[in-house]
């Protein structure tokens, strides 16, 4: 598999710019992973973080889930990976754990993302409200704040991939 990353048009209207950045910060997570095995996708950053490539994508399939399903659309999806009694387990991995469906996993939760989205203009609140405040949000700001929520992840990877087999690049 190749991940061709494509930068949205310099002079697209702000709907089309901000799902084009969204998929530009998808990709690059994907193509942060590519070529690696189940392995080296569960190696963790260093010691005692967790942090990993499958874990990050563990993660970005809860967050589409949490913030498309969820909050946007107000269905009733519980976690994927994570319980009360692990928060984070989307970030403890086995060695039982398979990119495969993590991948898969991250990818329906894109799509179905993509179609609950399609259903809001931009101006739209939000039918769910955030667990934790209460609030409620327009579509501009979901797709805002996933930009930087993939953008800040995306960092991470950089240096896991990096620390993983040495491979660098934006």
């Amino acid at each position: 598999m190749t991940t061709e990353r494509r930068e949205p048009a310099t002079t697209a209207d702000e709907r089309t710019m901000l799902e084009g950045w969204l998929e530009y910060h998808r990709q690059t997570l994907a193509w942060k992973c590519e070529g690696l095995t189940d392995a080296q996708l569960r190696t963790a950053s260093v010691e005692p973080s967790k942090l990993s490539l499958m874990g990050l994508v563990r993660h970005m399939a809860e967050v589409e889930r949490g913030w498309f399903r969820k909050v946007l659309a107000a269905e009733d999806a519980g976690p994927i990976y994570y319980t009360e009694a692990d928060p984070d387990g989307e970030f403890h991995l086995s060695e039982t754990d398979a990119w495969e469906e993590a991948y898969a996993t991250w990818q329906a939760e894109i799509e179905c993302a993509r179609r609950n989205a399609a259903r809001f203009g931009l101006d739209d609140i939000s039918e769910g409200k955030h667990r934790r405040t209460g609030e409620r949000f327009n579509l501009r700001w979901i797709y805002t704040h996933m930009i930087e929520e993939y953008a800040r992840h995306n960092g991470h990877a950089d240096l896991v991939r990096e620390r993983v087999d040495g491979a660098t690049g934006d």
